[in-house]
């Protein structure tokens, strides 16, 4: 991977995690793909559109990986913790002090 590109994804990226600025980056990026003004003008047949391309996949791939964390951090309220379901895996012995109800 180009290291232009890349760090454009990685400070693209963290904008979009920025909960003060993660609306503005949405709005911009839409607003990006719908305007007539490119980087590389969408009259040109397949170069117009590389950065339209190019800016989605990043909105859309970053907007669904937080969507998974998100979910993934739910379902752990809900159920067991994250450290207790990868020491279950690991196969390490949780110990637990058992109280009797009668």
């Amino acid at each position: 991977m180009n290291p232009v590109f890349k760090n454009i994804a990685t400070w693209y990226r963290a904008l979009l995690r920025n909960p003060k600025y993660r609306g503005w980056v949405i709005l911009g990026s839409l607003l990006y793909l719908i305007s007539p003004l490119d980087i590389s003008p969408d009259v040109l047949p397949i170069l117009g559109q590389v950065d339209d391309v190019a800016i989605l996949f990043l909105l859309m791939s970053e907007l669904w990986q937080m969507a998974r964390e998100g979910f993934s951090t739910s379902d752990e309220m809900t159920g067991e913790t994250a450290s207790t379901a990868q020491s279950a895996e690991e196969g390490e012995t949780v110990d637990v002090d058992a109280i009797s109800v009668d």
